[in-house]
């Protein structure tokens, strides 16, 4: 029995020590954070998270994928979602999922505080890079590539349009969590951001005579 449960409990402590990190981490900043809060709310030994992460900085890296890779599904789900109740072509499926990451930057804590204002001040810019990298290029060339075949934005290589589409969003992203008043930076960075995210349809499509997203509703709540 010992044998067999040894995989199981280190794998339990692991994930212990990731949820107390997490919390802490979003409550107080990376910098105000020991490891010694993080193992004492984990109720494990200072050895128990060394032996899984190399030191704090490690461990924060891990804590900020866990959040970012859930934020990202989160954002999947609910256009899947959306699309299943009310369907909508590609693009427009886009452009409310940009809308709705801009909500979970203003209002989900641990993402604002992990993911974009610590995130880069602790790990460097290159960390965030490759977190968009990993968890958002695919998904956001394969919808571009659908509005493209779609009709629905001019048919333009997508290798750099997904990267300079994937840096408007970023740098939306952080100014928004990063604001003074988060809320209104969210309602002028919606505005903004799908108002230039429109001149990528095509002249005289239908794009051209669709309303604005909304910058004020809720679309982070699907």
């Amino acid at each position: 029995m010992t044998r067999s449960r040894r995989p199981e409990q280190t794998g339990d402590t692991r994930q212990v020590l990731l949820a107390a990190a997490r919390r802490r981490f979003a409550e107080q900043g990376y910098a105000a954070t020991g490891t010694e809060e993080i193992v004492a709310d984990a109720r494990v030994t200072r050895g128990a998270l060394y032996h899984h992460f190399r030191d704090k900085a490690d461990l924060f890296r891990t804590v900020m994928e866990q959040v970012a890779m859930e934020v990202a599904e989160q954002l999947v789900a609910g256009e899947l979602a959306r699309g299943a109740e009310l369907p909508s072509d590609a693009w427009t499926q886009l452009r409310t999922g940009f809308q709705s990451l801009l909500d979970i930057s203003t209002t989900d804590s641990d993402f604002q505080r992990i993911v974009l204002i610590d995130g880069p001040a602790v790990l460097g810019n290159d960390a965030w890079d490759q977190l968009v990298e990993q968890h958002g290029y695919r998904l956001l060339s394969e919808w571009l590539e659908r509005a493209a075949a779609e009709g629905r934005i001019d048919p333009l290589p997508v290798a750099p349009l997904t990267r300079l589409v994937a840096a408007l969003l970023s740098e939306a992203s952080l100014y928004t969590a990063r604001a003074a008043d988060p809320d209104r930076a969210r309602t002028e960075v919606g505005i903004v951001l799908d108002r230039l995210l429109r001149g990528l349809g095509r002249r005289g499509g239908d794009l051209a005579d669709q309303p604005a997203v909304s910058a004020g509703a809720p679309h982070g709540s699907a």
